[in-house]
């Protein structure tokens, strides 16, 4: 298995091109800075396996990632799904061209300033993508337009790179633009989890190793422009860790949270693109827990004279209040436990919607963030002592962009989205998980250019999938002198049958093992491409 998966590394790494490292030429001034700047990236090219040109790109977006913990390698490894199958893998087998962008750490020229550009401004970022796009653009061979994918925090970038684009008459030459588990209205954190984090890094106790935790994933540019509920908003006057009583509500970082999503909103989505998302929460109202449950009530002993009591709650039901987070730090003095340090936090619903912590969306995996407790003993009891693993971190609806003041709203078909096509599970799943049913949809979208719509030739055309023991289809109306292929992802053909007339309920006997396939139906008047799941 260690042989099979380098012979893969290497085989990946012939076919792909040297990382390159370059600047945005359009400047962004964040809202707390005293000038603009340019951000700076990097990419890599993987060509195609069919003629190893540039001629048909998919450019893929990395998230959210403070400190750059994921480099170009890793965020490849990231597009593994089902069973031994990778996204990019089956785009490259299928003639397409991965472009993966990603947002480092480097060091801003003149003043030495170290920035961390999977934390920065979402809109410094996106002039990254403008100026890769060009980039792209200028190097591609003949006429095939380029597709955008954009994970998480990648959506954002993307829909704010191509809009600009398109609203300063810059040709991104972009016809399918993927937002995958993105946050249109914003993303959650716990604000108790925040509480407690920020008390522990900048309270009385001031432990370093929280703090870097928390100006990762909280006080970073990005995090502060998407986050609903940010800790800095409740902060007391004066203070860097005490809440003040009197804010409850959610709220987010003052001069960040509000102008962002303002100007999100003004631009809008691209338009000269087919928009499609897929969600990773559920549709149908599964949540993620339940509102004000109990999260954590442990006593931390760190000595035999010393201890730290901690409780953490969800935020709780509609126009309800509750403590949320509790520290306290004591001493023993004479069989006595004496409270030297506390500090807690409340948090009330809105009238409209229940909390933000269980609602239905894309679970953030708790126990990903225990390895950055190293040797912190305290944080790893933290960690072992959770009565959860995971909580809503993008709330559907956010994903879906559906503008609704309760975030437990289920999915219908009265839902108003401004994407044209969405793929939503029943149950909840992590945040940015790719399955065989959601990597069916994209790819059905990346391989059919108008989307999930069949040509006008193929107009009433229905297929089963995933699919069973054979492949069955109905069509309205006949579909004459037509070839008939089935091929698995890495292009081999498994079925091909000519001159084959398709009218009502047709089955083509081909017996598949788990996997992903894809079906071409052609003749004088069109094709047609269905990617295919067998569970």
């Amino acid at each position: 298995m260690k042989l099979k998966t380098t012979l893969l590394t290497l085989l990946i790494a012939a076919s792909a091109s040297a990382q390159t490292t370059f600047n945005a030429t359009i400047p962004y001034q964040g809202y707390d800075e005293s000038q603009a700047y340019t951000g700076q990236g990097q990419y890599q090219i993987f060509l195609d396996n069919t003629n190893g040109v540039l001629d048909k790109p998919i450019i893929l977006l990395d998230g959210f990632d403070p400190n750059d913990g994921r480099d170009i390698p890793a965020i490849y490894s990231l597009l593994n799904y089902g069973i031994g199958q990778n996204l990019a893998d089956d785009l490259r087998n299928q003639g397409f061209d991965v472009i993966i962008l990603n947002f480092p750490n480097y060091s801003r020229p003149v003043t030495l300033e170290l920035v961390s550009g999977g934390g920065d401004y979402i809109q410094r970022n996106a002039m990254l993508l403008v100026e890769l796009l060009a980039q792209i653009n200028a190097q591609k061979v003949g006429t095939e337009k380029n597709v955008v994918i954009g994970p998480s925090m990648g959506g954002l970038i993307a829909r704010y790179g191509l809009r600009y684009m398109e609203m300063n008459s810059l040709e991104h030459d972009t016809r399918l633009y993927v937002s995958f588990d993105a946050p249109h209205l914003g993303a959650n954190i716990p604000i108790g989890f925040q509480h407690l984090f920020n008390y522990m890094a900048s309270g009385p106790l001031a432990d370093a190793t929280v703090q870097v935790l928390v100006n990762a994933m909280l006080k970073s540019n990005a995090s502060r422009e998407m986050l609903i509920d940010q800790f800095e908003g409740h902060l007391a006057a004066g203070s860097d860790f005490e809440f003040d009583p009197a804010i409850v509500l959610p709220t987010g970082k003052p001069g960040f949270r509000d102008a962002f999503q303002t100007e999100l909103n003004t631009m809008g989505f691209p338009t000269q693109t087919r928009n499609i998302a897929i969600a990773n929460g559920s549709g149908n109202g599964s949540t993620n827990g339940t509102p004000g449950m109990t999260v954590m009530d442990h006593t931390f002993y760190t000595s035999a004279t010393q201890r730290a009591i901690i409780n953490l709650s969800f935020t709780p039901l509609a126009n309800q209040q509750n403590q949320v987070s509790r520290f306290r730090g004591q001493g023993n003095l004479f069989g006595f436990w004496i409270t030297a340090y506390e500090s807690q936090a409340n948090s009330k619903a809105t009238a409209a919607s229940d909390g933000l912590d269980s609602a239905p969306g894309g679970k953030f995996d708790i126990t990903s963030l225990a390895a950055l407790a190293g040797s912190n003993a305290l944080l790893t009891e933290f960690f072992d002592n959770l009565l959860i693993d995971y909580f809503d971190f993008i709330p559907t609806n956010s994903a879906l962009a559906i503008d609704t003041p309760n975030w437990y709203t289920p999915v219908t078909g009265a839902s108003v989205t401004p994407f044209a096509a969405t793929h939503v599970p029943s149950a909840n799943e992590n945040h940015v998980t790719l399955t065989p049913e959601n990597m069916a949809f994209v790819l059905n979208e990346i391989l059919n250019p108008l989307g999930v719509k069949p040509l006008e030739a193929f107009a009433g055309i229905a297929i089963k999938n995933p699919v069973g023991n054979s492949i069955e289809l109905f069509s309205e109306k006949a579909i004459v002198n037509a070839t008939i292929t089935v091929n698995d992802l890495t292009g081999k053909q498994l079925y091909s049958q000519s001159n084959q007339t398709i009218l009502g309920k047709y089955t083509i006997p081909v017996s598949l093992s788990g996997g992903m396939y894809l079906l071409t139906i052609k003749n004088h008047e069109g094709s047609l491409s269905q990617k295919l799941v067998r569970n």
